[in-house]
């Protein structure tokens, strides 16, 4: 494994994510989150599913739906760089995806579930990458991505929205 990334692998910003993985093998980290992320998951309600923290902010199906979605991106993105396909790949707005995907619509359950399905298939695609994918690189959302780093900004990603859930939905 060729451990976290160097800062020139993405933009700043993504740091917010990458720094909240302190293990050098990404993908133990990932199949660790499923299990970790997967039971917290698990503890919660039907019935507190639907809070809100805030008036303004997500409810905790939204937040997960939000999870699932970013992840999805992330991996999307990790195969196309992976593959050697360079053209650059578009942004990806989470409020008009939010808005569309409707997630308080659908139960809680489902939500849990299909966050256990995509992070297997994410899992799946990093455990069988050939070593030098790793370091392929492409653009999307008009900034520079390593497959690495795409990886760490996936587990860094899910760790800063459960520790949102624990400190502000569950606290």
């Amino acid at each position: 494994m060729l451990g976290p990334p160097e800062r020139t692998e993405t933009a700043p910003y993504y740091f917010t994510y990458i720094d909240l993985i302190t293990g050098a093998d990404i993908v133990s980290v990932l199949e660790t989150q499923l299990d970790e992320v997967g039971s917290l998951a698990s503890g919660i309600s039907e019935e507190r599913s639907l809070h809100r923290y805030a008036p303004d902010k997500w409810s905790l199906r939204e937040v997960l739906n939000h999870i699932n979605d970013t992840e999805r991106s992330m991996a999307f993105r990790a195969y196309w760089f992976a593959r050697n396909f360079d053209t650059p790949l578009p942004s990806f707005d989470q409020n008009i995806a939010s808005t569309a995907a409707r997630a308080d619509d659908y139960s809680w359950a489902a939500h849990v579930a299909e966050f256990r399905a995509v992070r297997q298939s994410t899992l799946a695609f990093f455990r069988n990458l050939p070593e030098e994918a790793w370091m392929r690189h492409g653009i999307a959302s008009g900034n520079p991505f390593t497959v690495r780093a795409l990886a760490y900004i996936a587990a860094g990603h899910t760790a800063h929205h459960a520790g949102i859930i624990k400190d502000r939905y569950l606290a």
